[in-house]
């Protein structure tokens, strides 16, 4: 019940104000009356799948899905946000390289894996590149494809 209730005050406020950090979230969360621990603010952003990003004033923030609740977020939010963070996808032998926005890679590589987690190994993003590794360069090549279809 309290983790319900604290988890829709945080899809509150990102919505309302400006959250930047994990800190800046626990800190709102404590004044309103809930015992958190940075570890407790963090698996709630896991959970509600909760991404940083550019909102519509260009601030750089933790965003929700428009209209609907994170936790429901479907694979188009997941295309937009790939679209709206990447700027060229390539590959070389079992690796997709990703080039982002600065900041946005995090963001992107969200997308990535909540869209084709199936096709690789794991991934990584630093603040504009993620490194995406597959099983063969014939996955490479398919997942290349399959992103540079979003952008």
């Amino acid at each position: 019940m309290v983790k319900s209730k604290r988890q829709e005050q945080i899809i509150n406020l990102i919505k309302n104000k400006i959250i930047i950090t994990q800190e800046d979230l626990q800190n709102e969360l404590e004044a309103m009356g809930f015992n958190v621990t940075q570890s407790t603010v963090s698996r709630d952003i896991k959970e509600l799948r909760i991404v940083k990003g550019h909102d519509q004033s260009g601030n750089y923030r933790y965003i929700a899905g428009e209209g609907k609740s994170a936790l429901q977020h479907s694979d188009d939010h997941y295309a937009v946000l790939f679209a709206k963070s990447a700027k060229s996808v390539d590959y070389s032998l079992n690796n997709v390289v990703v080039k982002c926005y600065n900041g946005m890679a995090s963001s992107a590589c969200v997308a990535i894996d909540n869209l084709f987690g199936d096709m690789m190994l794991g991934s990584l993003a630093g603040d504009d590149t993620i490194i995406a590794v597959t099983k063969s360069e014939q996955h490479s090549v398919l997942l290349t494809e399959e992103l540079n279809k979003l952008l």
